[in-house]
C-alpha cells in the first residue's frame, strides 16, 4: 500500500474498534475537553462546585458534537500529516521555521474551512480566523500577518478539494471541453 493509498485510508475515519466509517474519537475528544472545561467554568461560577460538574458533563457532550461535525468535513489527522510534509515548499516559508511555527495557523485553516466554508468566503471570515489563530498559535511566534498566508493556504486546499456535501457541478446544454463552466 503506497503513501496516497494510507491518506485515503485514513480519510475514512474508521471506528478502532468496529471498523464502521465516520468516526471521529480525535475531533470528538478535542471537543468534549473544550466545551467541557468552558461550560464547567461557566456554570461553576452560577451554581459553586455541583454547578461546575454538571457544566462539565454538558459541556462535553455538546463540545463532542460540535467538534465530531468538524471532523466528518475534514480529517485533522490527514491534514497535518499533509502539511507537516508540505510546509518547506509554501511561498511563504521562511528558512529557519519548523512545522511547530506554522501548524497553529494550518489547524485554523483547515478547521475555519469545516467550519465557515461552506456559507463563507475567506474575505469574510478572515477576521474570525485571526481570532481563533490566537487560540490555536500554541508557542508560536507568527503574528497573524505571518500566519494569514499558512491559514489561507490550509483553507483554499479544501477548497479545492471535492466534497460530499459540495453540490455537484451541471454542464446542461455545454460541451464538456468548451471552458465554460
Amino acid at each position: 500500500m503506497d503513501k496516497a493509498d494510507k491518506l485515503d485510508r485514513a480519510d475514512e475515519n474508521r471506528d478502532p474498534i468496529t471498523g464502521a466509517r465516520g468516526a471521529h474519537p480525535v475531533g470528538t475528544g478535542m471537543g468534549a475537553a473544550a466545551g467541557g472545561a468552558a461550560a464547567g467554568a461557566a456554570m461553576g461560577t452560577v451554581a459553586g462546585p455541583v454547578g461546575t460538574a454538571a457544566g462539565m458533563v454538558i459541556g462535553a457532550v455538546v463540545g463532542g458534537l460540535a467538534w465530531k461535525g468538524i471532523a466528518e468535513k475534514v480529517n485533522p489527522i490527514v491534514e497535518r500529516e499533509y502539511w507537516s510534509q508540505a510546509y518547506r515548499k509554501e511561498p511563504y516559508y521562511k528558512q529557519g521555521r519548523t512545522f511547530v511555527d506554522y501548524e497553529g495557523a494550518y489547524q485554523t485553516g483547515y478547521e475555519g474551512y469545516a467550519r465557515y466554508g461552506d456559507e463563507r468566503s475567506w474575505e469574510e471570515v478572515k477576521a474570525d480566523l485571526q481570532r481563533d489563530y490566537e487560540k490555536n498559535r500554541g508557542t508560536s511566534e507568527l503574528t497573524w500577518e505571518e500566519a494569514s498566508h499558512a491559514t489561507r493556504a490550509a483553507w483554499e486546499r479544501l477548497g479545492r478539494q471535492p466534497r460530499e456535501s459540495a453540490p455537484q457541478r451541471q454542464t446542461i446544454g455545454h460541451d464538456k471541453g468548451c471552458g465554460c463552466e
